[in-house]
């Protein structure tokens, strides 16, 4: 699965990690559109401060845990300054266990980006020299391989991060700038790809292991991104609510302001409805029927499409709520306080963030079950007010869409399964130390590939939207025709799926249009009509 960025995107060039303060879009700058990263210089003072004193604990008699002890389970053992490299070492080349086919690029770019943010807090107690390298590495354009499976989404991803980890050695794989892959059998070790961009490999000093591996990076990552790629979904779904609407002859009066905000202040109601109205804005197929139409009310999935789209809207907001609160923390365990206290603690705990991925799971099928709804409705004769069957040119002769609503609801169903919680599963691991898991990785995976069926889903609603308004205009003799936005959506349509006729090979035009939504080209060819929309 790949998703990457819908549009151009006004996110910045380079990014500066100080103490604090990532932005969303730092993450995204990075992730997607490789973005340098830069340490801002007080920011590296400050690590080397911290780790001033994770060395003065490290040289006492006094054990402390992560420093001169060992892991987890393991923890009860002081281990001896002379094994101490080879306990770094150790711990990230067995943590470094995934299988599974790699995860995308991007995903790992986060990982990378949002831990060595954590690094600058100066709350992990490592060498400014491994964030320095950590740095280095995104930079360059280097690509650790991290696998699908090995994250329990507690004491951290630490699988995922491990893998990222064990590429600083000059170990595991990795995929240069160029696509080649380093590492793994019989290819040329990672230490090659890192001197080849004048990176020196680290070797780990005390607590390094665990500060690379401690935290909720991997499922933060995916969902800032997912968050991201759900709100131009949504606008790009009350669009092509909008333009079903208008296919079917249904009413434009239930989106008035005077019906959302004043009388049930739910605020992404109100911006759906508002979107929805704009797009019907001045079209004459809507203007047709508003006197003397037979139909009393419009179907559910007409009439309660910004109900749907706007609590998305709001479940959207809370998770980014969410998401706001784990980018501004230090996760760590053990994490260095202020006062120079190493403590254990438990904040690598997924929990938050696992929730939050699995409630927009939800949210995610929802919105692609009521736009298969609205498909099904235009290619039924029955229910569709006057358009042939399918919209096929000789139905009986012709197909149509039939199929591309097989297609639809095909990835509806598959939105459901994934909208089945993985938060509350747990696996107890680690001889039941980490007794209680969040499975927050696996809520983060699940949803990027929600996401991407959504975004199909709009698609073939658009293609079926765009031909039903067609096959309108043409039995009309021309007079009914849409409105300024969704003729302006028609036309980019146009330029990549052709209109009515008879059947023809329909899977390249469906991801032609996967495409144009992708690229957000549908919102701006309805913006460039009605103006900016939610």
């Amino acid at each position: 699965m790949t998703i990457t960025a819908n549009a151009p995107t006004h996110e910045p060039l380079t990014v500066t990690l100080g103490s604090s303060g990532v932005t969303p879009e730092d993450v995204v700058a990075v992730a997607r559109h490789n973005a340098t990263v830069t340490i801002a210089p007080e920011a590296l003072d400050n690590v080397a401060k911290v780790r001033a004193h994770i060395d003065g604990l490290a040289n006492s008699e006094t054990p402390a845990y992560g420093i001169s002890t060992g892991f987890g389970a393991l923890a009860n053992r002081h281990i001896p300054n002379e094994l101490r490299t080879q306990l770094q070492k150790s711990l990230i080349r067995s943590h470094a266990a995934g299988m599974g086919p790699a995860v995308e690029r991007e995903v790992v770019r986060g990982i990378m980006f949002l831990r060595a943010k954590t690094l600058a807090s100066g709350r992990t107690g490592v060498r400014p020299v491994v964030l320095q390298t950590m740095v280095d590495v995104l930079n360059a354009g280097i690509t650790p391989v991290v696998r699908e499976f090995g994250s329990l989404g507690c004491s951290g991803d630490l699988a995922p991060l491990s893998h990222c980890a064990l590429v600083l050695m000059g170990e595991g794989e990795a995929e240069g700038p160029d696509g080649v892959t380093y590492g793994g059998r019989g290819e040329q070790p990672v230490a090659v790809l890192l001197a080849e961009h004048g990176i020196e490999p680290v070797t780990l000093a005390e607590k390094e292991g665990l500060a690379l591996v401690n935290g909720t990076e991997g499922m933060l990552g995916m969902l800032l991104m997912a968050i991201a790629d759900i709100r131009r979904l949504l606008t790009t779904a009350d669009i092509t609510a909008a333009m079903s609407v208008e296919a079917l002859l249904g009413t434009d009066q239930v989106f008035l302001p005077e019906l959302h905000a004043a009388l049930r202040p739910h605020p992404g109601q109100a911006a759906s409805a508002d979107n929805m109205l704009r797009v019907l804005s001045d079209s004459p197929i809507v203007a047709s029927h508003r006197v003397g139409d037979s139909k009393v009310q419009d179907a559910y999935s007409l009439r309660c499409a910004p109900q749907v789209a706007g609590a998305v809207r709001d479940t959207v907001d809370y998770a980014a709520l969410v998401a706001s609160r784990e980018l501004a923390a230090a996760i760590d365990n053990p994490v260095v306080l202020p006062d120079g206290r190493v403590s254990s603690n438990g904040n690598f705990h997924g929990a938050p963030v696992a929730y939050v991925l699995d409630f927009l799971a939800i949210a995610v099928a929802d919105l692609s079950s009521i736009a298969e709804r609205r498909t099904d409705r235009m290619l039924d004769p029955a229910r569709s007010h006057g358009l042939p069957a399918f919209l096929a040119a000789d139905p009986g002769v012709d197909s149509g869409l039939m199929i591309a609503q097989y297609t639809q609801a095909g990835l509806v169903s598959d939105n459901k399964r994934l909208a089945v919680p993985a938060s509350v599963d747990s696996i107890p691991s680690s001889a039941m130390q980490e007794d209680h898991v969040s499975m927050g990785w696996h809520a983060a995976r699940k949803l990027r590939r929600a996401v991407e069926n959504l975004r199909r889903v709009l698609a073939i609603e658009l293609v079926t939207s765009g031909r039903a308004i067609d096959i309108r205009t043409q039995l009309s003799g021309g007079k009914l025709l849409p409105g300024p936005a969704g003729a302006a959506v028609i036309a980019v349509l146009r330029d990549v799926v052709d209109g009515p006729g008879t059947d023809r090979f329909l899977s390249p035009e469906l991801e032609a249009a996967d495409r144009l939504v992708h690229s957000g080209e549908v919102i701006s060819a309805a913006e460039s009509a009605v103006g900016i929309l939610a």
